[in-house]
C-alpha cells in the first residue's frame, strides 16, 4: 500500500491559516498600517487554496514542497500578527524598529515562498490566477518599500520619556496612537507587560524602567482626562453604594487578600511576600498554586502588578494598601525599616551561602532594587551587600557576574556608596570583568568605572589597575552603547595626567581617528572630546600628529556642531603650537578661512583657540612657504 498523499491535509492547513488571519481583531495601534497590509494580502491568497482543495487533484512532490514552505511562513505570520494584538503596546513601541523589521522580513519570506509555487501546473480559474498574480506583485512591491518612520511618534515618545511632567497633548497623542485610552486598556497593558516580565525571568532589562515610567504617566493622564470612561451610566449611580470586586489577579493565592507587596517565585506565580515567606519558612519546597518544585527560593518584586494594583485602587476609590516593602517607613535612628532589613538580609544570605542559582537570582533582585530609587541604594548598602557583590564579580557564571557588576553600577549612583565599593577592593575585579566578562558585563563594568572615576583619587587607582587597555578594546568592538560607555570612562580617566600617557601607549589614537572620520558611526563627539584632552599631553600630541588629523579637523571646524568645532580647534591649536610642519599643512588646506569664520561665530573657547592659531599662521608667514 502506498503512502497517503499529504496534499489535502496541507491545503486544509493553509485554508485554516488564512481563516485564522481573517478572524484576528483589527489592529488600531502604531502598527495599524503594516499589520493591516499583511492581513489584507494574506486573505487574498484564500481563493488559491480553496480552489486547489476543491479540485481534488493529487499534488506533485514539487507542488507539495512549495506549498509546505508557504505554510511555514504563514504560520510565522499568524504568530507575529497575534503578538501585536496581545502584547505590551508600550514595550512594542520601544521596540518599534525591530518589530517593523520583522514585518518587512515576513513580507520578504512570503514573497520568496510565492515565487517557488509552480502556478503554471495548477489548473486555476482565470480570475483566481489573476488575483494570485496581483497579490504576488503586491508582496514584491512591499518587499522593496519599507514603511517610513512615524516622526511624530518618535518625538512624543522622546518627550514622554525625558520630561518629568510631559505636556498633556503629547500624552494624549501617545494614548491615541497606542490605543491606551481607558483604565481598562491600561489594566490590560499592565498584565501584558507583567507576562513579558515573567517570560524574561523577571528581568526584561533596560525596557522595564522605561515601560513602567511611561505606564504611570499615561495612567495619571487617563485618570485626569477620562476617569470613568469604562463605567456605564447605569453603573455610575451604583458604584458609591457597593464595594468593588477585587480582580482575582490582585489577590494572593494563599490569603485571597488584595496584595500589598507582590513577589514572583521561580515558577512565575505571584504571591504576597509575607504569605509566601511563611510558606517557605515552614520548609515547603514547592509552589503552593502549581505544586511544582521551586528551582530556588528567591523572591522577585512584581513591580508591574504592584503598579496595576495601585492604579485599580485609585480608580475604584479603594485605599491603597500600606506597603511594608519600601524604605520610606523608617524607624527613628535606623536607615532601614525592620521589614526591609529582613528582606534584604535574606537576599544577602543567599548571596553568601546559597547555591549558584540562588546567588544569581538574589544578585538579580538586588540589581533591580538598586535601579529603582535612591532609598533602595542606601538600604542595600547599609545592610552590607557591597562586599558580597564584589565577591560575585569573580563568579564563573556569566549571568551572576552580570547581575553583580550591574548591581554595583546602580549602587554607585550614591556618592557614599562609591567609597564603600572602592574600599571593598572592587576596582581590580571590575577591571577583570571588563577584560573577560560577557559583552553586557563588560559594558556595565565600563559604566561602573566611569561612575567611580568621578572621585579624583579613583582615577589614579583605576588607571593603575589596567583598565585603560580593556576600555580601548571595548571602544573598538563593543555595541554602540558599549562604545559610548567605554569612551565616557576613558575621557573621565584621562583628566588625570598619568592616564593620558597610558591611553596613548595603549593605542587609543588610531581608533579615535577612525571614529572621527566616520560621521555616520555616531562616535564623532566622543572621539573629539578625548582627542582634545589627549592633545594637551606631549605624547598625545605626537601620536595625534602622526595620523594625518588636520584635514578632518578643518572639516569639523567648517561643518561641525558648536562643541565639536571647539574641540577640533583646541586639538589643532595644540598640534600647531611649536610645530612648523603642522602649521604648513594647515595653511595648505586653507584653514585660515575656516578659522576666521570660527573666530567670529564659535563658542568663547573656540574663538580664543581660532584667534591663537591665526596669530601663529601670521607670525610664521616668513617661514612657511606654500608650495
Amino acid at each position: 500500500m502506498g503512502l497517503t498523499n499529504p496534499g489535502p491535509v496541507l491545503l486544509s492547513r493553509l485554508v485554516d491559516s488564512v481563516k485564522e488571519v481573517s478572524e484576528l481583531p483589527e489592529c488600531k495601534n502604531m502598527f495599524k498600517k503594516v499589520h493591516g497590509n499583511l492581513v489584507r494580502r494574506i486573505k487574498l491568497l484564500s481563493p488559491l487554496f480553496e480552489e486547489l482543495s476543491d479540485s481534488n487533484r493529487e499534488l506533485s512532490e514539487e507542488e507539495i514542497k512549495s506549498l509546505e514552505l508557504l505554510r511555514v511562513v504563514l504560520d510565522s505570520s499568524v504568530q507575529l500578527l497575534k503578538s501585536i494584538y496581545d502584547g505590551s503596546k508600550l514595550y512594542q513601541c520601544l521596540q518599534r524598529d525591530k518589530i517593523t523589521a520583522e514585518f518587512q522580513q515576513m513580507t520578504e519570506q512570503i514573497e520568496a515562498a510565492l515565487s517557488e509555487i509552480p502556478y503554471d501546473k495548477f489548473d486555476l480559474l482565470e480570475e483566481v490566477r489573476e488575483q494570485i498574480e496581483l497579490v504576488h506583485i503586491q508582496f514584491k512591491r512591499a518587499k522593496g518599500r519599507p514603511d517610513s518612520p512615524d516622526v511624530q511618534l518618535e518625538l512624543d515618545l522622546a518627550i514622554a520619556q525625558k520630561e518629568k511632567d510631559p505636556d498633556p497633548t503629547v500624552l494624549k497623542r501617545l494614548s491615541e496612537k497606542l490605543q491606551l485610552r481607558t483604565i481598562n486598556d491600561l489594566k490590560r497593558e499592565s498584565v501584558a507587560f507583567h507576562e513579558l516580565v515573567i517570560s524574561s525571568g523577571g528581568d526584561p532589562g533596560e525596557y522595564f524602567e522605561n515601560v513602567s515610567t511611561l505606564l504611570k504617566k499615561l495612567k495619571d493622564f487617563v485618570l485626569i482626562e477620562n476617569p470613568e470612561v469604562d463605567i456605564s451610566d447605569g453603573e455610575k449611580g451604583l458604584i458609591k453604594h457597593r464595594s468593588p470586586v477585587i480582580p482575582d489577579d490582585f489577590r494572593c493565592p494563599i490569603s485571597l487578600e488584595l496584595m500589598k507587596d507582590p513577589v514572583i517565585v521561580s515558577t512565575g506565580q505571584t504571591y504576597e511576600r509575607s504569605c509566601i515567606q511563611k510558606w517557605l519558612d515552614a520548609g515547603h519546597k514547592t509552589c503552593p498554586k502549581t505544586q511544582q518544585t521551586l528551582l530556588h527560593t528567591a523572591l522577585t518584586p512584581n513591580y508591574v502588578l504592584k503598579s496595576l494594583i495601585a492604579l485599580w485602587c485609585e480608580s475604584n476609590g479603594v485605599e491603597l494598601p500600606k506597603n511594608q516593602g519600601t524604605c520610606r517607613s523608617k524607624k527613628p535612628g535606623s536607615s532601614v525599616s525592620e521589614c526591609d532589613r529582613a528582606a534584604i538580609v535574606a537576599l544577602l544570605e543567599k548571596l553568601a551561602y546559597g547555591k549558584l542559582e540562588e546567588q544569581r537570582a538574589a544578585a538579580g533582585e538586588l540589581r533591580l532594587l538598586a535601579k529603582r530609587n535612591a532609598d533602595n541604594r542606601v538600604c542595600i548598602a547599609d545592610a552590607g551587600a557591597i562586599p558580597l557583590l564584589v565577591e560575585l564579580l569573580s563568579s564563573t557564571d556569566p549571568r551572576t557576574q552580570e547581575h553583580a557588576v550591574t548591581a554595583l553600577l546602580n549602587l554607585s549612583i550614591n556618592d557614599t556608596n562609591k567609597g564603600t565599593i572602592v574600599n571593598a577592593g572592587a576596582i581590580p575585579d571590575i577591571v577583570d570583568v571588563l577584560k573577560n566578562g560577557s559583552m553586557e558585563a563588560r559594558e556595565n563594568a565600563a559604566a561602573t568605572l566611569f561612575s567611580l572615576s568621578v572621585i579624583d583619587e579613583n582615577k589614579v587607582s583605576i588607571g593603575a589597575a589596567g583598565a585603560i587597555p580593556a576600555l580601548i578594546k571595548l571602544l573598538c568592538e563593543g555595541t554602540p552603547r558599549g562604545k559610548k560607555d567605554a569612551a565616557t570612562a576613558i575621557f573621565n580617566l584621562s583628566i588625570y595626567q598619568g592616564n593620558k600617557a597610558r591611553a596613548v601607549r595603549a593605542g587609543i589614537v588610531p581608533p579615535l581617528m577612525r571614529y572621527l572620520k566616520d560621521a555616520g558611526g555616531g562616535m564623532v563627539d566622543e572621539a573629539l572630546a578625548i582627542l582634545a584632552i589627549l592633545a594637551s599631553h606631549q605624547e598625545g600630541k605626537t601620536a595625534i600628529g602622526q595620523v594625518e588629523p588636520i584635514p578632518v579637523l578643518i572639516d569639523v571646524i567648517k561643518t561641525g556642531s558648536p562643541r565639536n568645532r571647539e574641540n577640533a580647534s583646541a586639538i589643532l591649536w595644540s598640534l600647531c603650537t611649536g610645530d612648523l610642519e603642522q602649521l604648513k599643512i594647515a595653511r595648505e588646506l586653507d584653514a585660515e578661512e575656516a578659522l576666521k569664520e570660527l573666530s567670529e561665530s564659535g563658542t568663547d573657547r573656540a574663538k580664543r583657540k581660532a584667534g591663537s592659531i591665526l596669530e601663529l599662521l601670521q607670525r610664521t608667514d616668513d617661514v612657511i612657504h606654500v608650495s
